[in-house]
Parts: C-alpha cells; structure tokens; sequence
C-alpha cells in the first residue's frame, strides 16, 4: 500500500516549512525512522523521518520549495505500485503552498490505527534501536507528541516488567493486552495566551482625496572598485525581516539604567565551584533571567502584548534569551523562568546556547516568548538600543560588566554629606526597549527599577 509523507507541524504555532534538503531519491529503499528530508522553520533545521518501511516512490515537493504543515511531499510503497489519482494534484497544490491534505495514521501492530504524530530524529532513533512500537508509547508533550523521555519511560518500564515476569513461576506470568501497557503521567499544560486577532481593516480614503503612491523599491548602493557581493543566507534575511517589521510595529523607547552588580559577582564567585560540581557553568545570565522572572510578576504589564481588542496579559513568563550563532541570532526559550531556582536557570541557559550553537534545537524551543533578553556586553558594549522581539513588550539589553567609582551617599542622595565615599564598583547598564503603546515611561522605569533592586539586594 501507497503511504503518504505529510510535511508535519514543527511546532505548536509553526504552519509551514521549507524544504531544505531531500536526503533520499527516488527509488531509494527507506526503513521506518530513516531521515527522508531536512525542514527548515523560523531558523531551525529539523529531519524528517519516514513512516514506514518501502520505497521512495515519488518526491511530490522539490528542495526549496516552502509548503504549509499537512502539505503532501512525497510517497513511500513497493516498486511498481499505481500512485494515488490525487497526486497530480497535490503536486501542484504544494507549489503554490495551498495544501491542507491530512496527516498519516499509521497502523500499530495490533491492526489498530493510531496517528502517533510528528516525531524527531531523536525519538525515531531511540525507537529504530531499541524496536519500539510508537504507537505503544504515551506521549506527554504538547497535543500528546511523543517525546524523547516519553520513549526512556517505555524502555525502562518495559525491561522492569521483563525482569518482574522473569521471576514468576510460569503460571503467574500476565499475557500481553492493553492491560499491561505502561502508562506515563500527563505534563502540566499551560494554558494558552488569548489569540491575537488580525489587523482591522483601513477605511477607503474620503472622495477626491489623493492617493498615495506605493512605495518604489530601494535602489541598490552604488557600486565602487573591489566591492563584493555576499549571498544573503536564509537565516539572515529572516533577521532582516523580523527587525524590519518590529520597527514597523512598534513604536520604541529605551530607557537606561545602571545597577550595581557587586552582590551577584560575590555571590557567582563564591558558588559556581559548587555549581561545577553538579556540572553546570555558573554565569551570569541565569542572575538577570531571574530578576526578570521576579520583576515580571510585580508588573505584569511588561509581560504583555498588544492587540486591537486590549493587551494581552500573559499568565506564563517564558523569557527568550537571545543566542549569537555563527550565522546569525536565535532566541531559545525559558519557558516558566519563574518555577526554577539559580541552579535550574543555569542548567537551562547552558543547555539551550549550546543546542543553539550546535543546531540542535527544535522549533517548540524558540516559540512562546513573552519576554526576551539580550547580553550585548559579552564583547565589551556598555549600552544598546535592542529591537523588540515581537510580539513582547519589551526587550532587556545587559551591557558589560565593568569597574567603575560609584559614590556611596550615606544621607540625602543629592545633597552634600561628609559621610559620601567613592567606591570602586562592578556596574552593568541595563538598556530596556518597551513599545510605547503598551508601557510609558513610568510603568517602563518602574520594571527595570524592580530589576535593578533584586540584583543589587540578590541574596540566595
């Protein structure tokens, strides 16, 4: 029988993909679990694996091509099977990104029909190696995907089992059934931010008003002597994109403050031993996402979005942190920052650069920022201006820390007392980029005041 591959969906908000790379062609022979294609969405790359066993058959959607999630792309069966009559027009279909064609639901061992979803390479290899049925596991993730420790779960208990029927005597030992499948608890959910409806649309412009001209296109720079073209690569036209259009969007302020970090670098200097033992490198971006988290939920406003309809006040602080890669930025996402503790957030934040750096995250990690901040001091920059990522409130520069003579005002802070002293002090300046239609001045300065407060009093 013919199986379809469908394009899946990446990710919980993530409705299309393009094809990047066929690692197959046609009439190759493919086992269940074998990388078919690599998909690119919203700058992360993902293998796609085959469904079954078979042949490739035909390749509906060429390299390059970008197709919405339940998009047709190829076909998988035995050599000389008829193609589906619908083919054709799927193919051309998927060309203009216009297919809804439904997902696979491939059939479990037992005859029964189970749609077990979209799956990564790292789950189809840990089922390919230790034969796993996927339609046997219960998956805890978002909409019940199976995930990599859903897969562990099912490993383990079913060698604890192995080894529990081992040591009955032969009359005890249960048969097999639904009875005796291991089960896994449900994740906690978060429940979803209301969706943000669409623009409304314009007025027509009054009778006898004129009419504007559309925007001409940007002529090229001029050409001089030596100049070179580099080949814009996918990643950095997204970063255009976005940074274009959150301009666009939003109309942004930045206020800056400075905050003295002596209590988190005594704190770091005295600890990350500690924190090496348990092996996690202790710096200082896990300090800032945790005055974040805290300060968040003293002013949730910062914590928001804007919609026609009114400001979408998040209940999940999920804080994206900015990642330079090598070609490029990408933002991973802390989601919950504020259910982990100082050892937690370090846990994380090493985690996600490094997957970031190595191109090993999924598009669920880089979706469902409410919050997001950027550490533009790591080589050396005191002050910034950063571009909101939207659809946040607002945005975090950490400029560099430094030693700078700071006054220490004993009485009033402005006035002279003989009792003030200049000390040398390790400061950072916190830039904050807000859009001013969901924050003022006020509400703005009062956030990064909160921030400011809990790293200058940090005593964990």
């Amino acid at each position: 029988m013919v199986t379809k591959v469908i394009m899946p969906q990446l990710g919980e908000s993530v409705v299309e993909g393009t094809i990047t790379k066929w690692l197959v062609k046609e009439g190759d022979a493919v086992k269940r679990y074998d990388p078919l294609l690599e998909v690119s969405s919203d700058k992360v790359d993902t293998e796609v694996p085959s469904p079954v066993d078979g042949t490739i058959l035909k390749i509906v959607v060429p390299e390059g091509s970008t197709v919405h999630a339940g998009a047709l792309i190829a076909l998988i069966g035995q050599p000389g099977e008829a193609m589906p009559e619908d083919v054709d027009e799927a193919q051309a279909s998927s060309s203009k990104m216009m297919s809804t064609e439904e997902a696979p639901r491939p059939k479990s061992d037992h005859g029964k029909q189970k749609d077990i979803g979209f799956i990564s390479p790292v789950v189809a290899r840990l089922a390919a190696e230790y034969q796993v049925d996927l339609t046997q596991v219960k998956g805890t993730g978002v909409r019940g995907r199976i995930r990599k420790k859903d897969v562990l779960n099912y490993i383990k208990q079913r060698e604890a089992q192995a080894v529990k029927e081992e040591a009955l005597p032969e009359w005890e030992k249960p048969g097999s059934g639904d009875l005796f499948k291991p089960t896994t608890m449900e994740e906690y959910a978060p429940i979803p931010a209301p969706p943000k409806p669409g623009p409304k649309p314009s007025a027509p412009p009054p009778a006898g008003a004129p009419h504007s001209p559309p925007p001409s296109p940007q002529p090229p720079p001029p050409s001089l002597p030596g100049d070179e073209i580099a080949p814009l690569g996918r990643m950095r036209r997204l970063i255009a994109e976005h940074m274009v259009q959150s301009k666009r969007i939003s109309p942004h302020v930045t206020t800056v403050f400075m905050v003295d970090m002596s209590n988190v670098v005594k704190h770091r200097y005295t600890h990350k031993e500690r924190f090496a033992r348990d092996g996690v490198k202790l710096t200082f971006t896990p300090y800032f996402i945790a005055a974040i988290a805290q300060a968040l939920k003293q002013h949730p406003y910062a914590n928001s979005s804007w919609s026609e309809e009114g400001i979408v006040l998040h209940r999940a602080i999920n804080i994206g942190m900015a990642t330079a890669i090598d070609d490029g930025l990408i933002v991973p996402v802390i989601k919950h920052a504020d259910g982990y503790n100082l050892l937690g957030l370090a846990r994380l934040v090493n985690d996600l650069a490094d997957r970031a750096r190595a191109g090993k995250l999924t598009p669920d990690e880089i979706q469902g920022a409410t919050f997001t901040l950027t550490n533009h001091g790591t080589s050396g920059s005191l002050f910034a201006s950063p571009i909101i990522n939207q659809p946040n409130a607002g945005i975090l520069g950490v400029g560099a820390i430094h030693k700078e003579p700071v006054v220490i005002s004993q009485g009033h802070p402005l006035l002279p007392d003989p009792e003030d002293y200049i000390a040398i002090r390790p400061v950072a300046y916190l830039s904050f980029s807000f859009d001013h239609r969901i924050l003022d001045g006020a509400t703005a300065d009062a956030f990064v005041a909160a921030v400011k407060d809990i790293l200058e009093h940090w005593t964990e």
